[in-house]
């Protein structure tokens, strides 16, 4: 599956959680997602617990957070104290 199509999976609505980003119109944000992966959950115990999701929706939610990551620009802080 090519990067757009799986990005296609990846919706905005703003009647749902005030617009950000969601798998497939559902009520299950990108974020959540991205948070149980970060705590240790397998792509496998989220589709247990999700049963209409599909491994290319959580696949879609890394696509999309290494797309946002990438166009992000950091500058360095310098302080006086070396720090």
């Amino acid at each position: 599956m090519s990067d757009t199509n799986s990005l296609n999976r990846i919706t905005v609505n703003p009647k749902i959680f005030g617009g950000k980003p969601i798998i497939r119109g559902r009520r299950l944000a990108v974020e959540h997602v991205l948070g149980m992966l970060a705590a240790g959950d397998t792509i496998e115990s989220i589709l247990e617990g999700y049963p209409w999701l599909e491994r290319e929706d959580v696949l879609a939610c890394l696509l999309y957070a290494r797309r946002i990551v990438g166009h992000e620009r950091v500058e360095p802080m310098f302080s006086d104290t070396g720090v």
